[in-house]
Protein backbone atom coordinates (compact mmCIF):
# COMPACT_ATOMS: atom_id res chain seq x y z
CA UNK A 1 0.00 0.00 0.00
CA UNK A 2 1.54 3.49 -0.84
CA UNK A 3 2.31 5.85 2.13
CA UNK A 4 -0.85 8.06 1.17
CA UNK A 5 -3.06 5.21 1.77
CA UNK A 6 -1.38 4.23 4.41
CA UNK A 7 -1.84 7.91 6.20
CA UNK A 8 -5.55 7.55 5.15
CA UNK A 9 -6.36 4.13 6.40
CA UNK A 10 -4.46 5.51 9.65
CA UNK A 11 -6.58 8.28 9.89
CA UNK A 12 -9.67 5.91 9.00
CA UNK A 13 -9.41 3.95 11.93
CA UNK A 14 -8.05 6.61 14.53
CA UNK A 15 -12.26 8.15 13.55
CA UNK A 16 -13.42 5.08 13.75
CA UNK A 17 -12.35 4.17 17.23
CA UNK A 18 -12.84 7.37 18.47
CA UNK A 19 -16.30 7.54 17.15
CA UNK A 20 -18.22 4.42 18.64
CA UNK A 21 -20.54 5.42 21.04
CA UNK A 22 -20.54 6.37 23.81
CA UNK A 23 -17.32 5.59 24.28
CA UNK A 24 -14.36 3.09 24.58
CA UNK A 25 -15.28 2.36 28.50
CA UNK A 26 -14.33 -1.24 29.10
CA UNK A 27 -18.14 -3.20 29.39
CA UNK A 28 -20.18 -0.57 27.35
CA UNK A 29 -21.94 -0.75 23.81
CA UNK A 30 -18.94 1.25 22.20
CA UNK A 31 -15.77 -0.86 23.48
CA UNK A 32 -17.50 -3.61 22.26
CA UNK A 33 -18.62 -2.28 18.74
CA UNK A 34 -14.69 -1.39 18.81
CA UNK A 35 -13.34 -4.58 19.37
CA UNK A 36 -15.42 -5.95 16.71
CA UNK A 37 -14.11 -3.47 14.43
CA UNK A 38 -10.52 -4.42 15.42
CA UNK A 39 -11.13 -8.22 15.34
CA UNK A 40 -12.63 -8.05 11.91
CA UNK A 41 -10.32 -5.68 10.42
CA UNK A 42 -7.75 -7.96 11.63
CA UNK A 43 -9.26 -11.36 10.69
CA UNK A 44 -9.28 -9.89 7.30
CA UNK A 45 -5.52 -10.32 6.87
CA UNK A 46 -5.41 -13.94 7.56
CA UNK A 47 -4.83 -14.14 11.18
CA UNK A 48 -5.88 -16.32 13.79
CA UNK A 49 -7.85 -14.08 16.38
CA UNK A 50 -9.42 -15.45 20.00
CA UNK A 51 -12.21 -12.85 21.60
CA UNK A 52 -12.90 -14.86 24.65
CA UNK A 53 -15.23 -12.69 26.57
CA UNK A 54 -14.52 -12.49 30.21
CA UNK A 55 -16.98 -10.71 32.57
CA UNK A 56 -16.41 -7.43 33.85
CA UNK A 57 -18.12 -4.11 35.70
CA UNK A 58 -19.80 -1.19 33.71
CA UNK A 59 -21.65 1.20 35.44
CA UNK A 60 -24.36 4.33 34.92
CA UNK A 61 -25.22 7.12 37.18
CA UNK A 62 -27.59 10.40 36.65
CA UNK A 63 -24.92 12.94 39.20
CA UNK A 64 -25.34 13.95 42.31
CA UNK A 65 -26.04 16.51 44.87
CA UNK A 66 -24.19 17.47 48.07
CA UNK A 67 -26.90 20.18 50.15
CA UNK A 68 -26.37 22.13 53.18
CA UNK A 69 -29.53 24.22 54.32
CA UNK A 70 -30.19 24.64 50.53
CA UNK A 71 -26.91 25.27 49.20
CA UNK A 72 -26.11 22.73 46.66
CA UNK A 73 -21.89 22.16 46.51
CA UNK A 74 -20.45 21.13 42.70
CA UNK A 75 -19.51 17.69 42.98
CA UNK A 76 -18.70 14.37 40.67
CA UNK A 77 -19.57 10.91 41.04
CA UNK A 78 -16.58 8.42 41.31
CA UNK A 79 -16.85 5.75 38.65
CA UNK A 80 -18.08 2.72 39.84
CA UNK A 81 -19.79 4.25 43.07
CA UNK A 82 -22.58 3.24 44.51
CA UNK A 83 -25.81 5.10 45.11
CA UNK A 84 -27.11 6.36 47.88
CA UNK A 85 -29.64 9.14 49.90
CA UNK A 86 -27.93 10.27 53.20
CA UNK A 87 -28.73 13.33 55.93
CA UNK A 88 -26.07 13.04 58.24
CA UNK A 89 -23.24 15.00 60.24
CA UNK A 90 -20.12 16.04 58.36
CA UNK A 91 -16.47 15.13 59.65
CA UNK A 92 -13.41 15.51 57.94
CA UNK A 93 -9.83 14.22 57.99
CA UNK A 94 -6.46 15.70 56.06
CA UNK A 95 -4.33 12.71 57.01
CA UNK A 96 -3.96 8.92 57.92
CA UNK A 97 -3.61 9.17 61.48
CA UNK A 98 -6.68 11.46 61.46
CA UNK A 99 -8.88 8.73 59.47
CA UNK A 100 -7.31 6.26 61.84
CA UNK A 101 -9.00 7.97 64.94
CA UNK A 102 -12.00 9.41 63.42
CA UNK A 103 -15.62 8.20 64.63
CA UNK A 104 -17.03 8.04 60.85
CA UNK A 105 -19.45 5.62 61.20
CA UNK A 106 -22.73 6.29 59.70
CA UNK A 107 -21.47 10.22 58.94
CA UNK A 108 -20.44 11.72 55.60
CA UNK A 109 -16.59 11.41 55.53
CA UNK A 110 -14.91 14.72 53.82
CA UNK A 111 -11.59 13.88 52.93
CA UNK A 112 -8.97 16.41 51.71
CA UNK A 113 -4.83 17.64 51.96
CA UNK A 114 -2.61 14.86 51.86
CA UNK A 115 -4.58 12.44 51.88
CA UNK A 116 -6.06 13.56 48.25
CA UNK A 117 -2.77 14.37 46.61
CA UNK A 118 -2.62 11.09 44.31
CA UNK A 119 -5.31 8.29 42.94
CA UNK A 120 -5.93 5.40 44.94
CA UNK A 121 -5.25 2.26 43.52
CA UNK A 122 -8.26 0.18 43.29
CA UNK A 123 -7.72 -2.83 46.09
CA UNK A 124 -7.48 -5.52 44.49
CA UNK A 125 -5.35 -4.19 41.81
CA UNK A 126 -2.46 -6.86 41.14
CA UNK A 127 0.21 -4.72 39.22
CA UNK A 128 1.00 -2.08 41.55
CA UNK A 129 -0.57 -1.30 45.25
CA UNK A 130 2.02 0.84 47.40
CA UNK A 131 1.53 -0.14 51.06
CA UNK A 132 -0.46 3.52 51.94
CA UNK A 133 -3.35 3.19 49.54
CA UNK A 134 -4.10 -0.50 51.08
CA UNK A 135 -3.98 0.97 54.33
CA UNK A 136 -6.43 4.09 53.34
CA UNK A 137 -8.40 1.69 51.53
CA UNK A 138 -8.71 -0.44 54.45
CA UNK A 139 -9.24 2.33 57.10
CA UNK A 140 -12.16 3.63 55.47
CA UNK A 141 -13.88 0.30 55.21
CA UNK A 142 -13.15 -0.45 58.81
CA UNK A 143 -14.90 2.92 59.95
CA UNK A 144 -17.78 2.81 57.32
CA UNK A 145 -18.76 6.09 57.01
CA UNK A 146 -22.34 6.42 55.08
CA UNK A 147 -20.68 8.50 52.25
CA UNK A 148 -17.37 9.68 50.76
CA UNK A 149 -16.20 13.27 49.83
CA UNK A 150 -13.15 13.36 48.25
CA UNK A 151 -11.75 17.34 47.46
CA UNK A 152 -8.51 16.99 44.94
CA UNK A 153 -6.71 18.91 42.52
CA UNK A 154 -3.85 17.38 40.27
CA UNK A 155 -2.73 14.10 39.93
CA UNK A 156 -1.26 13.52 36.33
CA UNK A 157 0.87 10.65 36.78
CA UNK A 158 -1.68 8.23 38.09
CA UNK A 159 -5.22 10.46 37.23
CA UNK A 160 -4.12 12.53 33.60
CA UNK A 161 -5.48 15.78 33.40
CA UNK A 162 -8.56 15.42 35.05
CA UNK A 163 -8.60 17.79 37.41
CA UNK A 164 -10.07 17.48 40.00
CA UNK A 165 -9.51 13.60 39.59
CA UNK A 166 -11.48 11.08 41.38
CA UNK A 167 -9.74 9.80 44.23
CA UNK A 168 -11.46 6.58 44.11
CA UNK A 169 -12.08 4.81 40.84
CA UNK A 170 -13.15 1.30 41.77
CA UNK A 171 -15.74 -1.18 41.57
CA UNK A 172 -15.01 -3.20 44.38
CA UNK A 173 -15.20 -0.47 47.04
CA UNK A 174 -18.58 -0.01 48.42
CA UNK A 175 -18.88 2.84 49.92
CA UNK A 176 -20.81 5.94 48.23
CA UNK A 177 -18.65 8.70 47.18
CA UNK A 178 -18.09 11.66 44.89
CA UNK A 179 -15.14 14.27 44.49
CA UNK A 180 -14.63 17.86 44.08
CA UNK A 181 -11.89 20.61 44.01
CA UNK A 182 -9.92 20.95 46.69
CA UNK A 183 -11.19 24.93 47.04
CA UNK A 184 -14.75 23.11 47.69
CA UNK A 185 -13.25 21.13 50.45
CA UNK A 186 -11.78 24.22 52.46
CA UNK A 187 -15.13 25.19 51.97
CA UNK A 188 -16.86 22.58 53.80
CA UNK A 189 -13.86 21.33 56.17
CA UNK A 190 -15.32 25.07 57.84
CA UNK A 191 -18.80 23.48 57.89
CA UNK A 192 -17.56 20.26 59.84
CA UNK A 193 -20.35 19.17 62.37
CA UNK A 194 -22.82 20.24 60.12
CA UNK A 195 -25.62 17.89 58.26
CA UNK A 196 -25.37 17.54 54.94
CA UNK A 197 -27.46 15.64 52.53
CA UNK A 198 -24.98 13.36 49.84
CA UNK A 199 -27.62 12.28 47.08
CA UNK A 200 -25.85 9.70 44.41
CA UNK A 201 -27.33 8.31 41.29
CA UNK A 202 -25.42 5.56 40.41
CA UNK A 203 -25.34 1.85 39.96
CA UNK A 204 -23.20 -1.12 38.74
CA UNK A 205 -24.12 -3.02 35.81
CA UNK A 206 -22.78 -6.40 35.28
CA UNK A 207 -21.34 -6.90 31.17
CA UNK A 208 -18.92 -8.53 29.58
CA UNK A 209 -15.77 -7.33 26.87
CA UNK A 210 -13.01 -9.05 25.53
CA UNK A 211 -9.08 -8.89 24.29
CA UNK A 212 -8.31 -9.61 20.77
CA UNK A 213 -5.32 -11.63 20.26
CA UNK A 214 -4.25 -12.26 16.88
CA UNK A 215 -1.55 -15.07 15.39
CA UNK A 216 0.44 -15.83 13.13
CA UNK A 217 2.57 -19.24 13.11
CA UNK A 218 1.19 -20.62 15.99
CA UNK A 219 3.28 -23.61 16.13
CA UNK A 220 6.53 -21.49 16.27
CA UNK A 221 8.60 -22.28 19.87
CA UNK A 222 9.05 -18.36 20.13
CA UNK A 223 6.77 -15.62 19.74
CA UNK A 224 6.89 -12.29 19.42
CA UNK A 225 3.47 -10.07 21.14
CA UNK A 226 3.16 -6.73 20.01
CA UNK A 227 0.56 -5.21 22.16
CA UNK A 228 -1.87 -1.66 22.80
CA UNK A 229 -4.84 -1.15 24.91
CA UNK A 230 -8.28 -0.52 22.66
CA UNK A 231 -10.33 0.77 25.52
CA UNK A 232 -10.26 4.10 26.76
CA UNK A 233 -10.93 6.48 29.77
CA UNK A 234 -15.08 7.36 30.59
CA UNK A 235 -15.76 10.25 28.96
CA UNK A 236 -12.85 10.64 26.70
CA UNK A 237 -12.37 9.80 22.80
CA UNK A 238 -9.06 8.72 23.54
CA UNK A 239 -7.05 9.46 20.45
CA UNK A 240 -3.67 9.40 22.21
CA UNK A 241 -4.70 6.70 24.44
CA UNK A 242 -5.10 4.67 22.77
CA UNK A 243 -6.83 4.80 19.65
CA UNK A 244 -3.22 5.52 18.06
CA UNK A 245 -1.88 2.05 19.36
CA UNK A 246 -4.25 0.14 18.40
CA UNK A 247 -4.65 1.83 14.80
CA UNK A 248 -0.40 0.78 15.05
CA UNK A 249 -1.73 -2.77 15.26
CA UNK A 250 -3.97 -2.55 12.89
CA UNK A 251 -1.42 -1.19 10.33
CA UNK A 252 0.91 -3.39 11.06
CA UNK A 253 -0.88 -6.65 10.75
CA UNK A 254 -1.23 -5.69 7.17
CA UNK A 255 2.46 -4.95 6.55
CA UNK A 256 3.02 -8.95 8.39
CA UNK A 257 0.00 -9.99 6.00
CA UNK A 258 3.01 -12.00 4.05
CA UNK A 259 5.15 -12.49 7.18
CA UNK A 260 7.22 -16.05 7.16
CA UNK A 261 9.53 -15.37 9.72
CA UNK A 262 11.09 -18.51 12.66
CA UNK A 263 8.94 -17.26 15.08
CA UNK A 264 5.33 -17.17 16.07
CA UNK A 265 3.60 -12.47 15.85
CA UNK A 266 0.70 -12.31 18.19
CA UNK A 267 -0.81 -8.88 18.11
CA UNK A 268 -2.70 -8.30 21.26
CA UNK A 269 -5.28 -5.18 21.57
CA UNK A 270 -5.74 -5.58 25.17
CA UNK A 271 -9.21 -3.89 26.86
CA UNK A 272 -8.96 -2.80 30.43
CA UNK A 273 -5.84 -0.54 30.89
CA UNK A 274 -8.18 2.20 31.58
CA UNK A 275 -10.30 -0.02 33.85
CA UNK A 276 -10.11 -0.35 37.61
CA UNK A 277 -9.68 -4.08 37.05
CA UNK A 278 -7.31 -3.99 34.47
CA UNK A 279 -9.15 -7.08 33.19
CA UNK A 280 -8.49 -7.82 29.82
CA UNK A 281 -4.71 -7.82 31.26
CA UNK A 282 -6.06 -10.33 33.95
CA UNK A 283 -7.51 -12.71 31.66
CA UNK A 284 -5.01 -12.66 29.12
CA UNK A 285 -2.60 -13.84 32.45
CA UNK A 286 -5.33 -16.44 33.53
CA UNK A 287 -5.27 -17.95 29.63
CA UNK A 288 -2.35 -17.20 28.38
CA UNK A 289 0.40 -16.24 31.55
CA UNK A 290 1.87 -20.23 31.69
CA UNK A 291 3.15 -19.36 27.66
CA UNK A 292 5.06 -16.26 28.41
CA UNK A 293 8.39 -17.72 28.74
CA UNK A 294 8.06 -18.73 25.07
CA UNK A 295 8.03 -14.88 24.28
CA UNK A 296 10.99 -13.54 22.87
CA UNK A 297 10.17 -9.92 23.20
CA UNK A 298 7.03 -8.09 23.78
CA UNK A 299 6.48 -4.68 22.41
CA UNK A 300 3.92 -2.11 24.00
CA UNK A 301 2.51 0.75 22.06
CA UNK A 302 0.80 3.31 24.16
CA UNK A 303 0.64 7.03 23.06
CA UNK A 304 2.04 7.70 19.70
CA UNK A 305 1.62 10.26 17.11
CA UNK A 306 1.61 13.33 19.21
CA UNK A 307 1.49 16.18 16.65
CA UNK A 308 4.05 17.75 18.46
CA UNK A 309 7.12 15.63 18.85
CA UNK A 310 8.52 11.93 17.80
CA UNK A 311 7.85 8.95 19.22
CA UNK A 312 9.75 7.58 21.78
CA UNK A 313 11.26 3.67 22.37
CA UNK A 314 12.88 2.18 25.49
CA UNK A 315 13.78 -0.89 26.68
CA UNK A 316 13.21 -3.39 29.66
CA UNK A 317 15.32 -6.26 30.66
CA UNK A 318 16.31 -6.72 26.70
CA UNK A 319 19.56 -8.77 26.17
CA UNK A 320 22.69 -6.77 24.38
CA UNK A 321 21.24 -8.80 21.11
CA UNK A 322 18.39 -7.67 21.21
CA UNK A 323 18.39 -3.86 22.09
CA UNK A 324 21.53 -4.02 19.28
CA UNK A 325 18.92 -4.76 16.77
CA UNK A 326 16.20 -2.55 17.91
CA UNK A 327 18.79 0.97 17.94
CA UNK A 328 19.96 0.06 14.53
CA UNK A 329 16.47 -0.38 13.27
CA UNK A 330 14.85 2.94 15.64
CA UNK A 331 17.81 5.21 14.75
CA UNK A 332 17.51 5.30 10.77
CA UNK A 333 14.19 6.98 11.88
CA UNK A 334 13.99 10.94 12.42
CA UNK A 335 10.71 10.33 13.69
CA UNK A 336 11.76 7.73 16.50
CA UNK A 337 13.75 8.50 19.58
CA UNK A 338 14.87 6.81 22.31
CA UNK A 339 12.92 7.93 25.89
CA UNK A 340 13.16 7.80 29.60
CA UNK A 341 11.40 4.41 30.59
CA UNK A 342 7.81 4.64 31.94
CA UNK A 343 6.25 1.52 33.96
CA UNK A 344 2.32 2.40 33.81
CA UNK A 345 1.71 0.81 30.69
CA UNK A 346 0.87 -2.93 29.47
CA UNK A 347 4.98 -3.80 29.08
CA UNK A 348 4.93 -4.14 32.65
CA UNK A 349 2.84 -7.41 32.39
CA UNK A 350 5.15 -8.84 30.62
CA UNK A 351 8.60 -7.30 32.46
CA UNK A 352 7.11 -8.63 35.66
CA UNK A 353 7.07 -11.83 34.74
CA UNK A 354 10.92 -11.62 33.85
CA UNK A 355 10.26 -11.15 29.84
CA UNK A 356 12.21 -8.65 27.60
CA UNK A 357 10.09 -5.80 26.61
CA UNK A 358 10.38 -2.62 24.29
CA UNK A 359 7.61 0.48 24.73
CA UNK A 360 6.57 3.00 22.19
CA UNK A 361 4.69 6.11 23.53
CA UNK A 362 5.54 10.15 22.75
CA UNK A 363 8.44 11.54 23.42
CA UNK A 364 5.96 14.28 25.03
CA UNK A 365 4.34 12.16 27.26
CA UNK A 366 4.47 14.08 30.46
CA UNK A 367 3.19 17.04 28.55
CA UNK A 368 0.02 14.85 27.30
CA UNK A 369 -0.36 13.62 30.65
CA UNK A 370 -0.68 17.20 32.23
CA UNK A 371 -3.21 18.78 30.10
CA UNK A 372 -5.23 16.23 27.85
CA UNK A 373 -5.13 12.35 29.04
CA UNK A 374 -8.68 10.94 30.02
CA UNK A 375 -10.38 14.57 28.96
CA UNK A 376 -12.79 15.08 26.64
CA UNK A 377 -9.93 16.86 24.68
CA UNK A 378 -7.89 14.07 23.67
CA UNK A 379 -9.22 13.98 19.93
CA UNK A 380 -7.95 12.59 16.53
CA UNK A 381 -7.15 16.19 15.75
CA UNK A 382 -4.03 15.68 18.02
CA UNK A 383 -2.55 12.91 15.77
CA UNK A 384 -0.21 13.21 13.19
CA UNK A 385 -1.32 9.55 11.21
CA UNK A 386 2.37 9.69 9.28
CA UNK A 387 3.56 8.87 12.64
CA UNK A 388 1.71 6.11 12.99
CA UNK A 389 2.49 4.52 9.84
CA UNK A 390 6.21 5.34 10.73
CA UNK A 391 5.99 3.33 14.00
CA UNK A 392 4.09 0.21 12.48
CA UNK A 393 7.05 -0.03 9.77
CA UNK A 394 9.57 0.40 12.37
CA UNK A 395 7.83 -2.78 14.15
CA UNK A 396 7.66 -4.48 11.01
CA UNK A 397 10.90 -4.24 10.15
CA UNK A 398 12.51 -4.98 14.05
CA UNK A 399 9.51 -8.03 13.75
CA UNK A 400 11.36 -9.48 10.63
CA UNK A 401 14.71 -8.78 11.95
CA UNK A 402 14.69 -11.03 15.03
CA UNK A 403 12.91 -13.31 12.98
CA UNK A 404 15.37 -14.25 10.02
CA UNK A 405 12.88 -13.09 7.58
Amino acid sequence: MKPDDLTKTAESYLETLCGVVPNRRMGSRGNQEATDFFADNIRAYGYEVDTTPFHCLDYVHGGASLTHDGHIFEDRVNPYSLGCDVLAELVAVSTVEQLRDTDCRGKILLMKGPLCVEQLMPKNFGFYNPERHRRIIALLEASKPAGVVTATGRDPEQAGALSPFPLINDGDFDIPGVFCRDSIGEVLAGMEGDVFRLSIDARRVPSAASNVIALRNRNAARKIVVTAHIDAYEGSPGAVDNASGTAVLLLLAGMLSDYDGDHGVEIAAFNGEDHYSAGGQMDYLRRYGDKLDTVLLAVNVDGVGYRKGRSAYSFYGCSAEVEKKGRMVFQALDGVAEGEPWFAGDHMLFVQAGVPAVAFTSELASELMRTVTHTPLDRPELIEARQLVEVARTLDVLVRALSGS
